[in-house]
């Protein structure tokens, strides 16, 4: 019998989405590559970076600082910082796609932001499984294979930033982040917090910008009293009641603070208690 499970799997949405979102951000390893290369860093060491770290914020910040001449303790608390996000996607995605064995080892490795948005960004239980698999694996097989190509041509490429390299894989990010947005003030604290990040870009080290972005976003969402129905479509509730045996469907998504109770029965009979 012949094998028809590729086709099949290249019909899912979230799997499209995901190696789509990998071509992007594995075209933008040259020119961290050949950035590594440039400042300072080997072959082997750029890769090391690229295998081990695999967070491409974190490694740009990285050989930033020792390109400015900071010590390597320096490089790594900047890396640290902005490290630091993907530990509370893991969280998340933890209790949403609860990976077991070895799994949880490969899950936690490629949880970057592609991978977190692509598999969020579906309702689906098995759509989000597929999305996020699609996205790690496909950027880690092609983030390291660039890598290594843009540290091999190093100096040959001149200034890497005259490809547009750089910027692939923020337009990237945006090109899953701004659909998702649902009303006046998540769109107004995105548009806040770019230009925020824009006029800091001029007047402080390279990686701090996204960190001023941050803060700014979370002071506003700590003042604001917007409306529940507001913020990033759709929503996830990975902390609903979950059945190992029993991946829901549900009929609409439940916003916060109007969650159905575990007797609760949609429509279409099916209880809306597990995870979307």
């Amino acid at each position: 019998m012949p094998i028809t499970w590729p086709p099949k799997l290249l019909r899912s949405p979230a799997v499209r989405v995901g190696l789509s979102i990998s071509v992007a951000t594995g075209l933008y390893g040259v020119s961290f590559g050949a950035l590594s290369v440039t400042s300072g860093l080997d072959f082997w060491q750029t890769m090391a970076l690229s295998l081990l770290l695999f967070s491409g914020g974190s490694q740009f910040a990285f050989i930033g600082v020792v390109a400015g001449g900071g010590s390597g303790l320096a490089a790594m608390g900047a890396a640290t910082l902005l490290g630091m996000r993907n530990g509370i996607y893991g969280m998340q995605l933890n209790v949403l796609l609860r990976p077991k064995g070895w799994r949880r080892y490969a899950a936690a490795h490629v949880t970057i932001d592609e991978s977190t948005a692509t598999s969020t960004g579906q309702s689906d239980p098995d759509e989000q499984h597929r999305g996020f698999w699609a996205a790690g694996i496909g950027i880690f097989v092609l983030w390291n294979l660039f890598t290594a190509v843009g540290a091999l041509a190093g100096g040959a490429l001149g200034d890497p930033r005259q490809w547009g390299l750089d910027g692939a894989a923020v337009a990237a990010f945006l090109g899953l982040l701004w659909p998702r947005l649902k009303g006046r003030e998540p769109v107004a604290i995105a548009v806040v917090c770019a230009l925020a990040t824009v006029l800091a870009v001029p007047f402080v080290p390279a990686g701090v910008p996204i960190l001023i972005a941050a803060v700014v976003a979370a002071a506003i969402g700590w003042v604001s009293h917007g409306r529940q129905d507001e913020g990033l479509e759709p929503d996830i509730d990975p902390y609903a009641e979950w059945h190992p045996s029993h991946h829901p469907r549900p009929s609409h998504h439940p916003r916060p603070g109007h969650q159905p109770g575990p007797g609760h029965h949609t429509d279409n009979g099916t209880n809306s208690g597990g995870a979307e």
